[in-house]
């Protein structure tokens, strides 16, 4: 042990004096290229200080904050953020195995590493011309490639912090990420009773705030279930429930009503449905009750869902004129799913049916696929396909193999399935909007998921003050 500490002492200042000399050189490029970038650069030097000083609270506040990032997307803050965060749990990760401490991990993060790196076969493919599209995609393919390595190092961050603080004690701690988008969309919400906008909080999309809200209502309802004083959670989720309204998403109150109805399953009882079925049919004239909300019923009516006289041929000749949305998505899975034909085993690479880029288009509409399982046969073909369902599959399986493992009426046990809940509605919520492409909401995600993984019966949460 003593031989250890002496090599950690010895290395540890080497590798800080070359991240060091990395940043000055970095900052001096910065300064005349991108001065934005130079100021993050500086912030980055106390962060970097601090991650290996003072390891538990850096990590908790970094994952605080991602959820007021969303509103820099413009200037790629996001991005930046993601990146700076996978260089910081790699140089952790490299010091921790130099030094010959362990490192954490679980069965499920080796089975996310291995699906990650499957997703590297795309951008290999645009290389070497194996996809749909030309090699012109390759930043597509990365970008979105980078973007799931982000999650993974999110999961194996937090898993550091097991056997340091308890899991409980860390879910408290991510509801102070409400506090900035939860002040702005009460702003915004105020400001819509005039102009009846949709709010969106700290996010670049309401939709994007509907997932974030989502989670959080389900950690809430989780919350409450434990806790001795009821009152101010019943707050919180009253508030929560009503900025929710607000974002003015359909899906998100589909997806809401999956989420009640999957999370009283292990405890079916009439009174349970009933106060479920309730809530959800409060919600639902709360939203429909507004101006937006009738619109957006009107055009529901005017789908082949809802409206006989109206096949999938005519909505597709509809969304030309009609501005429904609804059938706007029917379109676009129409022409998504023409190009798939084209390149159906491997298709067009990661993100390239995004549709963002001037120089190539899948689809006449220049917009995501709004329907993840068509985008991912779109960018993946069939092996995509299967892949992504693969990867939802053994998400459910592995939560459910954790609900039975936990302890019955524990917190675990019913975080477990709380979390269960959440991936139910996602899933459902998948089939009209790109929650792939909600990042702040998986960065949670990934947190919760991971720690309700650990052997819970072996913590106790006085021994791991935060």
């Amino acid at each position: 042990m003593l031989t250890n500490q002496r090599r950690h002492s010895s290395i540890l200042p080497l590798l800080i004096g070359l991240v060091g000399a990395g940043i000055g050189i970095v900052a001096g490029f910065l300064a005349g290229a991108k001065p934005l970038y130079l100021c993050l650069a500086l912030v980055a030097i106390p962060v970097i200080i601090l991650f290996f000083t003072r390891f538990e609270q850096t990590v908790l506040g970094l994952l605080i904050l991602r959820s007021s990032l969303d509103v820099f997307s413009a200037q790629q803050i996001p991005a930046a953020f993601a990146i700076a965060l996978d260089i910081l749990t790699l140089l952790y990760v490299t010091i921790r195995l130099l030094t010959r401490q362990s490192i954490q991990t679980d069965w499920f993060w080796w089975f996310f590493a291995g699906w990650v790196m499957l997703q590297g076969i795309w951008p290999i493919l645009c290389v070497l011309g194996g996809l749909g599209l030309g090699a012109f995609t390759l930043l597509d393919n990365i970008r979105e490639w980078t973007r799931l390595f982000s999650w993974l190092m999110v999961y194996l961050l937090v898993m550091q912090l097991r056997e340091r603080l308890h899991p409980e004690k860390i879910i408290s701690v991510l509801f102070i990420s409400l506090i900035p988008p939860v002040i702005l969309g009460l702003m915004q919400q105020l400001s819509s009773l005039l102009s009846h906008v949709r709010i969106h909080g700290t996010f670049a999309h309401a939709n994007n705030f509907v997932l974030y809200l989502l989670l959080f209502i389900a950690l809430t309802c989780w919350k409450l279930r434990s806790a001795k004083q009821h009152w101010y959670w019943i707050l919180l989720l009253g508030l929560l429930a009503n900025l929710y309204v607000a974002t003015g998403a359909v899906f998100g109150l589909v997806m809401l009503a999956t989420f009640l109805l999957a999370s009283i399953l292990p405890n079916l009882k009439l009174s349970n449905v009933i106060a479920g079925v309730i809530v959800i049919v409060v919600l639902a004239v709360l939203f429909f009750s507004t101006d937006y909300g009738r619109e957006r019923l009107n055009q529901i009516m005017q789908t082949p869902l809802l409206n006989s006289d109206i096949d999938i041929s005519r909505a597709i000749v509809l969304s030309n004129s009609d501005f429904n949305s609804f059938n706007w998505r029917i379109s676009q899975w129409h022409y998504l799913l023409q190009s798939w034909q084209n390149s159906p085993l491997f298709g067009y690479g990661l993100g390239t049916s995004n549709g963002f880029p001037n120089y190539y288009s899948l689809s006449p509409y220049p917009v995501p696929a709004h329907n993840d399982y068509v985008r991912a046969l779109v960018e993946g073909g069939i092996v995509g396909l299967v892949s992504f369902l693969t990867f939802l599959g053994i998400q459910s399986i592995h939560l459910i193999k954790l609900f039975w493992r936990a302890p019955c009426e524990s917190n675990q046990r019913d975080l477990c399935w709380i979390l269960l809940a959440v991936l139910v509605a996602t899933t459902v919520g998948m089939l009209t909007d790109n929650i792939w492409s909600g990042t702040a909401f998986y960065f949670y995600w990934w947190t919760t998921f991971a720690i309700a993984g650990w052997n819970w019966n072996e913590l106790q949460q006085s021994h791991y003050p935060l």
